[in-house]
């Protein structure tokens, strides 16, 4: 096996090594930021399916919610805080969002005080993005 390694290697060079090793980290970050977003998205689940077609719940569905009109999924129930906005959800929206819901649409009815760890953020909004297609 070592001497397979070695023309292998011989052949590749090192760059090419490296970046198939930058690759398998890259994919392992992705999927490592993938696994804590949906453990994340397990706070928004009392509240808030992923997939439209679920049961209603308190808040609306978040399946396409980047970018979405905030207030505005039909048959979903907003505080007229929510309704009176004029934005769309974009990521660095939701990232704001995300860290303090009052402070992005002060009168809110979204009870939640916030992430304010900007990894996880990010990790719950990648996964937003990628689950709710």
């Amino acid at each position: 096996m070592g001497r397979y390694l070695t023309r292998a290697l011989g052949r590749m060079g090192f760059g090419a090594l490296i970046l198939l090793g930058s690759q398998a980290s890259a994919q392992a970050l992705a999927d490592a930021q993938d696994i804590a977003g949906k453990r994340l998205f397990l706070r928004c689940a009392s509240c808030h399916a992923l997939n439209a077609n679920a049961p209603g719940r308190i808040g609306p569905a978040l399946q396409g919610v980047v970018g979405r009109k905030a207030g505005s999924l039909a048959g979903a129930k907003y505080s007229a805080a929510m309704l009176a906005t004029d934005f769309v959800w974009t990521d660095a929206m939701l990232d704001k969002w995300l860290t303090k819901p009052n402070s992005v649409v002060p009168g809110t009815a979204m009870a939640f005080a916030g992430i304010p760890n900007p990894q996880d953020r990010q990790a719950l909004i990648a996964y937003l993005k990628k689950a709710g297609r």
